[in-house]
């Protein structure tokens, strides 16, 4: 089962235009892929020499997909990053629902 490549793209496109292209070495926010679901993160640059050159990640939602109904279900993660169901949207076909909650971010658990 692979994910919808129209899908996938508008996510890509939305987490690439969150952070203007003038701040990118401070902040990304970036959509990894698996095969059942992306995970929207936040990166940030090391902030100590001595822990090498990896960006830290912190996850910011994931969008579960569900191809026997062609469905998207949102996910948010707590401090440990541990990922639970987003019970203020349903299920949605649409996956611009899911962004634009998660841009909205009426209950500020997405981006605190």
């Amino acid at each position: 089962m692979a994910l919808p490549d129209l899908d996938v793209a508008r996510v890509q496109h939305w987490c690439a235009a969150r952070v203007p292209e003038h701040a990118r070495d401070q902040l990304r926010v970036e959509c990894e892929l698996a095969p059942r679901h992306l995970t929207i993160v936040e990166r940030r640059p090391p902030w100590r020499e001595d822990l090498g050159p990896d960006w830290t990640s912190s996850a910011i939602a994931r969008l579960r997909y569900n191809a026997t109904d062609m469905s998207w279900t949102l996910y948010w993660a707590d401090q440990h990053q541990r990922f639970h169901t987003y019970n203020r949207l349903s299920p949605s076909q649409r996956i611009e629902d899911l962004l634009t909650e998660i841009e909205r971010d009426p209950t500020n658990i997405f981006w605190g």
